[in-house]
């Protein structure tokens, strides 16, 4: 028994080495771990408040020099630099800023006035063209044969009313002279019949068949006399008559050449103005029709960029603060660095129910040398709406 007692003595304890091994893979206790933490969160706070600290620096030290400039300048003399509104606005204050669109004062859309195939095209984008450049030109083969045909008729014209004119007086004349000699003949009849009936009465040497004779001869040529007459009278009211129809008929041929001739002109488009050419509508073989809806109707479009207004849309809110009249700075979008002088143009008649606004046009002034260069239709542009305080003294 003592043997056996101390083999199992000299035996490891196996429930003790278990229990080590579960307890090594326990986790560890929050107060063990709130221990382990307190040693590098402290650290990591301090790195962050160092980062934090050095950024800050860093921005002030990289101001400094930008705002150290404006005592210098005070300095010498020289006035601060002041800030972007009074930039823009030296005459005045800025009561309200307002972004817009570009829009020439007139742009047309040049149309033929007669239809046609282009057979010559002369229109670039960009290119500035004077009032009555040729822009291009229509085949004009029918309109060539319209206007001939208008002449001919014309000179047929002419020609009845110069044979009405020359040769009616003539006929009047024969007519005249045919009356003359009726009358004549009447008188010899007249005094045939009076001897006639005094012999009748003095029973001298005639028959019965003599007098009658000379009575009947009498009253046929005092009849012939009547007709003459009337017909002379026809004649020449039927004169005037046909000769103003003559003339008429001039006047509507004449009328008729002037359409074809003008036809024929305008198969060559010109611009109407002075300005530069927007947009290209039309190319050379292109058939245009001025009154298509549908097809094509329109060869380019053509605006004077020296002539331009700014189009804004004021909030009702705001449009107390603009008056017509009202001096502005006006600078585009893409070259913020270029102003140019405005005036309020027109504020439109009626408002934008959707936006609650009121349309305005500030009228911008150009110079010569920079026509088209900076300012073009449809950029945006950001204008400066000016307090005038003479304005405000005259109210």
């Amino acid at each position: 028994m003592s043997m056996i007692q101390d083999r199992l003595d000299s035996r490891p304890n196996t429930s003790n080495i278990l229990s080590e091994r579960v307890q090594s893979l326990r986790l560890p206790k929050e107060s063990e771990m709130r221990r382990g933490q307190g040693t590098w969160l402290p650290w990591t706070f301090c790195f962050l408040f160092a980062g934090a600290t050095a950024v800050l620096a860093f921005l002030l030290v990289s101001r400094q020099p930008a705002e150290a400039r404006v005592p210098a300048t005070e300095i010498q003399g020289q006035p601060a630099s002041q800030d972007k509104a009074s930039q823009t606005a030296p005459s005045g204050n800025i009561v309200l800023d307002s972004k817009g669109y570009i829009v020439p004062v007139r742009q047309i859309l040049v149309s033929p006035k007669v239809s046609g195939m282009i057979v010559k095209s002369y229109i670039l984008e960009g290119r500035r063209v004077n009032k009555g450049d040729v822009l291009a030109e229509l085949e004009d083969v029918d309109y060539q044969a319209d206007v001939r045909r208008a002449q001919a008729t014309l000179e047929l014209a002419r020609h009845r009313l110069s044979e009405i004119e020359t040769n009616r007086p003539k006929e009047v004349g024969a007519a005249e002279a045919e009356l003359e000699e009726a009358r004549a003949q009447f008188a010899q009849a007249q005094s045939d019949f009076e001897r006639s009936k005094e012999l009748v009465k003095s029973r001298t040497a005639i028959s019965q068949q003599e007098f009658e004779l000379a009575q009947s001869k009498y009253l046929a040529q005092q009849q012939r006399v009547k007709r003459l007459e009337y017909a002379l009278q026809l004649m020449e009211s039927s004169r005037l008559k046909r000769i103003a129809a003559a003339q008429a008929e001039v006047r509507q041929a004449e009328a008729e050449l002037a359409k074809a001739q003008w036809r024929l002109e305008n198969c060559t488009i010109r611009a109407p103005i002075t300005g530069t050419i927007l947009k290209k509508n039309a190319e050379e073989g292109n058939i245009v029709n001025p009154i298509a809806f549908n097809g094509s109707f329109s060869l380019c479009d053509l605006a004077d960029l020296s002539d331009l207004e700014v189009e804004l849309t004021i909030q009702e809110r705001d449009i107390s603060k603009v008056r017509v009249g009202q001096k502005c700075k006006v600078r585009a979008e893409a070259f913020p660095d270029r102003v140019y002088d405005g005036v309020v143009s027109r504020l439109m008649p009626i408002a934008d129910r959707a936006k609650g606004a009121i349309p305005v046009r500030v009228k911008v002034t150009v110079p010569r040398e920079e026509e088209g260069v900076y300012l073009k239709p449809e950029m945006g542009a950001l204008v400066s709406f000016l307090n005038d305080p003479n304005q405000e003294e005259i109210k």
